[in-house]
């Protein structure tokens, strides 16, 4: 987790061109006000609360556009929105993207149990374990520079309201929202998020480190090149989507569709969840007169049910064994008709 902080914190710094997309090719700038900006960010904290709560691992990116765009639209209507960039920048990445790194894990964890599939299956194992820290530190770099940046689109959309930053031509992420973002992203995963590591690494599919290596190789591969046009891809969906795919190459792996079912149809509400939740915050303010009062309610209903989830979560923790798989996945354990090389 250290690791995985650290490589998020710099990966933040690597690419500001997400953050750009989300400041100017989301919604229309110039109609946004604080408030739109504090019910969004509601919106999406009270879908990534309850996703995380159930092991769902949602998009966090897509919470985040979805409340700015739910808010948005109860402060200024339709045409505040900016369907174009939307449909090119957001949903169209979000269907091919999980499609695409499914088929090219499965693809590649195929060729990598062609390769090993003679060797002893504990040597094979370690070997892999080590190859995975840097897979997996290459997704946790990949996502600081697509996630965090998000994060950095939407304080910058406040900064424009409030008339702190200059929108436009001139825009420019300043470096203080710059470290701010990765600071928080860092802290976020340190803290880990045990619940939704266990769904990916054993109810979709058990993990084993040659499949890890692969999913993972893939996963940071997408993402990276998406940051790099600065698209906000859903780091969620993925690596999700890898994890599917490798189940799919990994001979003898059983992948559980009905959770995999079950995580499309939280992808699939959680833009319009965060917009619906988003539009009520906003709606809430709006009837304490739009100002710091209705401001003031709604951050501390967030603080109770924040800490009523966490209260409930360190009752029944999720601890980090119960998220890696025990069972063997090839070799002589797996297949004992073949001779260990």
């Amino acid at each position: 987790m250290t690791i995985a902080a650290i490589l998020n914190f710099v990966g933040a710094f690597i690419s500001l061109s997400v953050a750009a997309t989300v400041a100017s090719g989301i919604v229309n700038a110039d109609v946004i006000t604080p408030t739109v900006v504090f019910g969004g960010l509601v919106g999406a904290i009270a879908w990534n609360l309850g996703t995380w709560w159930f092991g769902l691992p949602s998009s966090s990116s897509h919470a985040l556009i979805g409340g700015v765009i739910g808010s948005t639209l109860v402060a200024a209507g339709t045409s505040a929105i900016e369907g174009e960039g939307i449909l090119s920048k957001v949903i169209v990445p979000a269907i091919l993207s999980p499609i695409l790194a499914g088929l090219i894990a499965a693809l590649g964890v195929f060729l990598v149990y062609r390769i090993i599939r003679r060797f002893v299956e504990h040597r094979a194992e370690r070997e892999f374990r080590w190859a995975q820290v840097g897979s997996s530190s290459m997704v946790a770099l990949a996502h600081g520079t697509n996630d965090a940046q998000k994060t950095m689109g939407v304080i910058c959309l406040a900064l424009i309201a409030n008339g702190s930053l200059a929108g436009g031509d001139g825009f420019d992420v300043p470096t203080w929202v710059v470290v701010s973002c990765a600071t928080a992203i860092a802290l976020g995963t340190y803290c880990g998020g045990w619940r939704i590591i266990k769904t990916l690494g054993t109810k979709v599919v058990e993990v084993r480190p040659p499949q890890g290596f692969g999913s993972e190789t893939v996963a940071a591969s997408v993402i990276l090149a998406s940051s790099h046009v600065g698209f906000p891809l859903s780091t969620t969906q993925v690596v999700s989507g890898a994890v599917a795919g490798s189940g799919v190459g990994r001979p003898g792996a059983v992948v559980n569709w009905l959770v995999a079912r079950n995580i499309v149809v939280g992808w699939l509400f959680t833009l319009p969840a965060a917009a619906a939740v988003a539009a009520v915050v906003y709606g809430v303010i709006d009837l304490f007169g739009g100002g710091e009062a209705g401001v003031i309610v709604v951050s501390v209903a967030m603080v109770i049910a924040a800490a009523l989830l966490w209260r409930a979560n360190r009752a029944k923790p999720i601890e980090p064994e119960e998220t890696v798989s025990a069972n063997p996945a090839f070799g002589p354990a797996a297949q004992p008709e073949l001779v260990a090389a």
